[in-house]
């Protein structure tokens, strides 16, 4: 696998993640981890730096 390869899987990978956050974030689903509910605004947090993850990892590949 080439760096480039990598790179564009990589970002592709973290867009999806990213979407799911942004999903999570406006429809307001419920996550609870061992008993604690982790609340929305994690998910906006995570949103921003999934997105500038998966835009540094498409920069990276050009």
């Amino acid at each position: 696998m080439t760096a480039k390869n990598f790179s564009t899987l990589a970002a592709v990978i973290f867009a999806l993640a990213a979407l799911v956050q942004l999903a999570r974030a406006a429809l307001g689903w419920p996550v609870s981890v061992g008993g604690f509910t982790v609340p929305v605004a994690a998910s906006w947090i995570a949103f921003v730096v999934l997105a500038t993850l998966s835009v540094l990892g498409f920069r990276a590949a050009r």
